[in-house]
């Protein structure tokens, strides 16, 4: 249940601290006191984003506070899902927001996001707004009323979780008979890609390693006579001597030195060093020089190749033999799909079909447990409208298969009301009133929320066309939802014996100063409550028969 509320520079509201009761409460005041004020700041908890304009002008930051009571309500899985410390006891939310634009939410002083706040928003209170009995007239919310009643919550997500992989596996069976009709248009051309391919059988890599050897091929020649050159140049015996014939000369003309000069002995090691490295680099020449030989053959057989490599480079926009390969390969998949297609298909038709089954039997289970409901509600509902002054009600609920699976089953719900007893029965949205609304919308919050175990439930001016015994009648029901059970029910009025009947009353003013207007809220008094309901029994004039009218209404 909402405990306290805290807003601080929201809308006109400087600074409200209010604290409120089980039960059932009642809050009241002028038009434009400010009461649908209160109720935006509470939407802010909710996960409504923040509006900068909804600041108080002046201020350059905005603060709304709610503490709940949460015990008995099995939120600890939430909280730790969403990473927030945990009290069975309380949950205090917090939002603040500035000029800036800067907005923040925190849960039990945590950093959470809106998603976390609508989801906890949603387990902690229910506000229901005048435009909402509009929603009476819509089948998603009809169906809702039903799975609420039959506690479908648990079969729905089962429900909807194969749902969803049935319209997957749909959806990839599609996409198969697709891709194999596109394949099949195209299997003759990737067959004769593949054959040339396929002939021409390229390797990753491959084009590199013959640019290479077509390198060393066309220039045999140059290599060999330059190869020979320098090797005669090491080793050449004429009189000069080769460069290893004269270093060897050098080197003996230096150890020589060694046992008169023994300074120069390190010199003559390196040499002979040098001297054994360049008579192998000689020796490599030599063989580098006869292992190169000049092959017209094998050159052409290189550029021929090389050339269909090219050819088909271009042709598939490619820029190697490795990228060709995997063309190849890419080609060779897509022609095995073409010959394993229907196969494939018949694979995806057959998973199809079973989870079709499944997702139908689940279908149906809702459709049975909704059946039951209906009845169910029908009678708590047509019960509810005897005791809201509607004594010759039908109200029915009618059930329809859909052609197709939804996301919510296969049923299409429509409610029927007739008011009196020589009109039939037909659709809500067709015959029901304004008042005639708001007391169905009434009926049917009474019966929910026995099921959906909301600790809070605000009505705002649900009581909206109807007045005089109706009205009493709509404040006893609301009082009768929060007997035996946890349920805090806060409605906002203009009725009197609406007001009247509330175990706590709040009341919501305006106060001019200066600087401008600001709204305020309090509780009342037993004595302020007389006061209050006698205004709201007489306008502005309070007469001792307004007093004595609202006594009488407090006192029954």
């Amino acid at each position: 249940m909402l405990k306290h509320l805290y807003i601080k520079n929201f809308a006109l509201i400087k600074e409200l601290d209010i604290d409120f009761q089980s039960g059932f409460s009642v809050i009241t005041g002028e038009t434009g006191a400010g009461k649908s004020i209160m109720l935006g700041a509470i939407n802010h908890l909710l996960g409504q984003r923040a509006d900068i304009k909804s600041i108080l002008p002046g201020a350059e930051k905005c603060t709304i506070e709610a503490t709940f009571g949460i015990e008995g309500y099995n939120l600890r899985a939430l909280f730790e899902e969403n990473d927030t410390d945990f009290d069975e006891h309380e949950c205090i939310i917090r939002r603040e927001f500035t000029t800036s634009g800067k907005s923040r939410a925190f849960v039990n002083d945590s950093p959470a996001n809106l998603a976390f706040l609508k989801e906890l928003g949603y387990q902690l209170i229910d506000i229901h707004s005048q435009h909402q009995n509009l929603l009476i007239a819509k089948e998603d919310f009809q169906l809702h009323i039903l799975d609420v009643m039959a506690q479908n919550n648990a079969l729905l997500q089962e429900y909807y979780a194969n749902y969803v992989a049935y319209k997957q596996a749909e959806q990839e069976l599609k996409n198969a008979k697709e891709i194999l009709e596109r394949s099949r248009t195209e299997e003759d051309y990737l067959r004769f890609q593949l054959d040339q391919l396929e002939e021409l059988n390229p390797k990753a890599g491959e084009d590199e390693e013959l640019e290479e050897e077509q390198n060393e091929l066309s220039h045999a020649e140059e290599i060999k006579t330059v190869l020979y050159k320098a090797d005669s140049q090491f080793s050449n015996d004429s009189e000069q001597g080769g460069v290893i014939e004269l270093l060897k000369h050098i080197c003996q003309d230096i150890q020589s030195l060694t046992r008169v000069y023994p300074a120069v002995e390190e010199f003559g090691e390196r040499i002979e060093s040098a001297l054994i490295e360049l008579k192998d680099i000689s020796a490599e020449l030599n063989s580098l020089a006869e292992r190169v030989e000049y092959n017209p053959a094998r050159l052409e057989e290189i550029n021929n190749r090389l050339d269909r490599l090219y050819t088909l480079e271009k042709k598939h926009d490619v820029k190697s033999a490795a990228e060709l390969e995997s063309f190849m390969q890419d080609i060779r998949q897509k022609l095995d799909v073409i010959s394993n297609g229907e196969e494939k298909i018949d694979e995806l038709e057959k998973a199809v079909q079973e989870k079709l089954a499944k997702t139908t039997a689940l279908a149906d289970q809702l459709s049975k447990s909704r059946a039951t409901a209906a009845k169910e509600v029908e009678t708590s509902v047509s019960r509810m409208l005897t005791q809201l002054d509607i004594p010759n009600n039908r109200f029915g609920v009618k059930i329809e298969k859909s052609r197709q699976l939804t996301e919510n089953g296969s049923d299409q719900v429509t409610f029927f009301f007739s008011a009196n007893k020589n009109a039939a029965p037909r659709a809500i949205s067709e015959v029901a009133s304004g008042g005639e609304i708001a007391r169905l919308m009434l009926a049917l919050k009474a019966i929910t929320s026995k099921k959906e175990n909301l600790p809070t439930i605000i009505f705002d001016e649900i009581d909206t066309g109807v007045s005089g015994k109706v009205a009493s009648s709509m404040a006893n029901l609301m009082k009768e939802m929060t007997t035996g059970n946890e349920h805090q029910v806060i409605t906002i009025t203009h009725l009197p014996q609406i007001a009247s009947c509330g175990t706590t009353h709040y009341w919501v003013y305006k106060e001019d100063t200066n600087e401008q207007t600001y709204s305020h809220i309090r509780k009342l008094t037993q004595e302020e409550r007389v006061t209050e309901i006698a205004h709201m029994l007489s306008g502005n004039e309070v007469s001792e028969a307004a007093i004595l009218n609202a006594k009488q209404l407090l006192k029954q």
